[in-house]
């Protein structure tokens, strides 16, 4: 361990600055692996793209027209909120006839929505439990 007589008055930080180089040594070089991935979470960090993500975990797919209803917008509103999932990978649309229809991209995205609802519900991340 590398060690310096660095000294804090937080209860919430080391009193003392080392670190174990083995540890760091192994995980520096793939820290930048994610890179990208914070996209995902900007994208879910807005509350109404949130309750459009939730929505469509409870049900696989919904029109703009229903989405708009459901988190209480306009038509414009929720298809900006629609295309911008779709734009960060995290949705897909098919179109039929005159109407356009949104479901998750795949079950990676329904499973993130899902866990972090679940966590929620646990009381975890909610007033610093």
């Amino acid at each position: 361990m590398v060690e310096s007589a660095v000294k804090k008055n937080n209860r919430d930080t080391c009193e003392t600055f080392c670190f174990d180089e083995e540890k760091v040594n192994r995980i520096k070089p793939q820290i930048d692996e994610v890179i990208g991935v914070e996209m995902i979470f900007k994208a879910l960090s807005d509350l109404t793209r949130l309750k459009i993500a939730y929505s469509l975990t409870i049900e696989n797919e919904l029109c703009v027209c229903d989405v708009a209803n459901i988190i209480g917008s306009t038509t414009a509103t929720a298809s900006h909120h629609l295309r911008l999932l779709r734009n960060m990978g995290l949705a897909k649309y098919r179109k039929e006839g005159k109407l356009v229809f949104y479901s998750l991209k795949d079950e990676h995205v329904h499973q993130l929505v899902s866990i972090a609802m679940e966590h929620s519900k646990e009381g975890v991340g909610v007033g610093g439990k």
